[in-house]
Formats: C-alpha cells, structure tokens, sequence
C-alpha cells in the first residue's frame, strides 16, 4: 500500500497503471477494486529539492492549504552527514550525475571533454551534496535581475528572506547587522581548521585584501567560510526546512516518485501531475497550483515533457505543444579550472589516510568536532577581482576556493571519478 497522509480524505480508484484522485463528494461507480488511501492533498509542490524543500515549509504555515512534495530521490543517510564526504557524493544514486555536451574549447583534460554536473536526487536536493558553503551571492547580480525585469528579485527585496531562514550561531557574526538568530538554516563556522586556514587568509591580506564576511557589506575579500552546518554536520535544507515540520497534518512528502508530465487543459491551466513509483503511474489533481522546483535541469525538462517549450525541439520529439516558449535556454553556469597544487613541509593537510582513521571517525560521531567536518576541504575563500572587472565597486569577477587537501591522497582515484578526469 502506498501512504501519504491521514485516511479517509479520498476515495482511489486503482487501475493496473494509474490512480485517479477525487474529492470525497464525488460519486464513482466502477468495477475495479477501490480502496481507501492515505493520499495527497489538494495544493501541490514538486520537488523536495534545495528551494523546494523551503517552499513546502513556508506554505504549510498556513493550515488552510494542503501541500504535497514529490520527490525523485530518497533520505539522507550518515554520509551525506559528514562534511569532508561531500565529494564522495557525487556519481553515487543520490546524484543524477549529469554532464554536459563534448565542449569545443574547454574541458581537455575531461574524458570525452564532457564536465560533470553534480545535481542531488535526494530530499534536499543539492543541498545535500554540495560543499555547504554560506555564500548568498553580490548584491549587484540580484539588482541586475530586478533591473532586467525580475521585480521582487533586488537586494532590499531578497535581503529580508536570508535573516528569516537563518540561525546563525556565531556570536560575533550574527549580531553584525547582515545576520540573524532563530530561523530554520543553522549556519556556523567549522569547529577545526588547518594552519593552513589561516596561511590562505594571511596572504591575502598580504597582498591587500581584507579579511571580511562576504554576506556582509563587502565581499571582496578573503575568509575561512561559514558553512550550513550543524553539530558538526551538513544541515541540508531537507534536515533544515523539512524535518521539523514533516508531522504537519497539510504536508505530505512522497520519495521515490519521478514526475513526467503535468497536465495541462485547454484554458492551459495546470491541473495535476503525472509521476511513476515503484513500477506505477499515478495522476494527482491539484485545486490550486502547482510549483515545479526541480532544479535547473529538471524543471526545464519537466516543462517540455508537458508541452511548455521551443516549438520545434517539442515537435522533434513528438510532444503536442501547449506553449511555445524558450524554455532551457540562456542557462549559464562559472567556468571552474583545477588551480594550483604544491607541497608544504609539514604533515598539516586533510589527506584521506590522516583524517578518515578510527579515532577521527569515533570523535566526529561522538562530539561531532574534528577534520570531518571541514566544509567538503574547503577551508578559505577568496573574492577577487582581475583586471577585467571594475575596480571602483565591489564586483569581483573571480571566486577563489582553498583547498588544504591533496587530488592524489588516494592515488587519485577520488578526483577522478567525481570530475571525470581523463587519464590520457
């Protein structure tokens, strides 16, 4: 049996591939069996991805909606937990483990010169296998989206909705003025850092940057990060947004359910979602919306399944067109190169063999402190600008991450699977 929610809300109808939902004041009369359902409710969220995830939460303050999130992928389990893994977690089932088209003029050393594109297929989305970097971004990007057109999308406008979410617990940084106390993302500073920590920030002071909070009033600077831990461990906005309110009677989460398609009517109107589960398809009705929040990757494709996109890609395909829209098109994304590696003198690195031993293992599950929590190696930031940029504002072009680890600790097996390295 599949379960929802409370029973007795909606009579199913069973067919061998579908369930058809109606409201109980519906009068059915079939020849199959009909059985009584925990099932959904009548305001649906798709996907329990990194915003997903926060939007199931927000909507169900209100008791008078009814919130059901489909999610693709399943729980969390102890890995995802640990910081320092978060490599690990990409190419594993909890990542759709995309790549990109062969690139003409980039990715060399890539076999097939395809990039990897990490993207979670889990209850938190990429929340859950990203490095857990606190990193809200310039606000000059969020006033050029509010400038081309995006309103409601500036600086003053998003700034309010960062304080609500977040639980910042460090004392000198939440009382600065740019952070808050109480919402429902911890954010802390990692309990261990490296000497080599604080020799990544020294040199960028030596060479005239500050030491600053970049979600502060500058971000041109260096720093040892904050990151979206908590007790050590990687606080997802699943653990973050969904865990405390998932005995909502108005929420309902159901895992393991791919959606492919949403039914849109002939006022084009969205009306249900259609999506498989364990060897099944089912039809949900929603009365009042329905939010795909299934990622960059996901939504856009979820859209063209249903008929929303570029008229000739649909027709290629073979999918009647509803509107005909340039979804999928203009996503853009940061060139990353590998950076530099040197050796330092001292035995002071985060290598596999040095950290992931016994005792490391046993004092991060006892007292969640130690090189396991270290923000997946990344222990400074730096934001800089070339000579490209424009000095008199606070833009920079180039996002610096200081690694105080090693590719070849594990003779490079590691960073060649995650990055898809070729070993020609």
């Amino acid at each position: 049996m599949l379960s929802f929610g409370r029973e007795n809300e909606y009579v199913i109808i069973k067919y061998p591939r579908k369930i058809i939902i109606h409201v109980p004041s519906a009068v059915i009369s079939v020849h199959h069996t009909c059985s009584k359902y925990r099932m959904p409710r009548l305001l649906w969220d798709f996907g329990a991805g990194s915003a997903g995830a926060v939007m199931a939460n927000r909507l169900s303050e209100d008791p008078h909606v009814k919130v059901l999130v489909i999610e693709a992928g399943g729980k969390e389990n102890l890995v995802t937990d640990i910081p320092l893994a978060a490599a690990m977690l990409q190419q594993t089932p909890i990542d759709w483990a995309y790549q990109t088209e062969p690139q003409e003029a980039a990715c060399f050393g890539l076999i097939n010169r395809r990039s990897r594109w990490p993207r979670g297929r889990v209850l938190g989305g990429s929340s859950v296998i990203n490095y857990m970097l606190y990193v809200r971004g310039n606000r000059k990007d969020y006033d050029s989206w509010a400038e081309g057109g995006a309103y409601g999308w500036s600086w003053k406008d998003v700034f309010p909705y960062f304080l609500k979410s977040e639980d910042n617990r460090d004392p000198a940084i939440a009382k600065n003025g740019y952070h808050a106390t109480g919402g429902y993302l911890t954010v802390t500073s990692p309990s261990y850092a490296t000497p080599l920590a604080f020799a990544f920030v020294e040199a960028g002071m030596h060479l005239g940057y500050q030491n600053v909070d970049i979600n502060g009033p500058q971000q041109t600077g260096v720093l040892i990060p904050q990151g979206t831990i908590r007790r050590g461990a990687r606080c997802s906005t699943s653990k973050a947004f969904l865990q405390p309110v998932k005995k909502r009677k108005n929420l309902d989460i159901v895992t393991y359910a791919y959606a492919t398609k949403i039914h849109i009517d002939r006022h084009k109107r969205a009306r249900a979602v259609e999506f498989d589960r364990l060897k099944m398809t089912y039809i949900v009705k929603a009365r009042k919306e329905i939010i795909v929040s299934g990622g960059s990757i996901n939504s856009a494709q979820l859209l063209m399944l249903s008929g929303v996109g570029p008229r000739h890609h649909l027709e290629e395909m073979g999918i009647p067109v509803v509107a005909d829209l340039p979804v999928g098109y203009n996503l853009q994304d940061h060139i990353f190169p590998g950076g530099i590696h040197y050796l330092v003198d001292e035995p002071v690195a985060i290598v596999q063999p040095r950290v992931f031993t016994f005792k490391e293992i046993v004092r991060y599950l006892s007292v969640g402190r130690g090189p396991l929590t270290v923000l997946g190696g990344v222990e400074g930031l730096g934001f800089i600008k070339t000579k490209y940029a424009n000095k008199s504002e606070d833009f920079p072009d180039v996002e610096i991450h200081f690694l105080s680890g090693s590719p070849a600790a594990d003779g490079g097996q590691t960073f060649q699977r995650v990055h898809g390295q070729s070993r020609e």
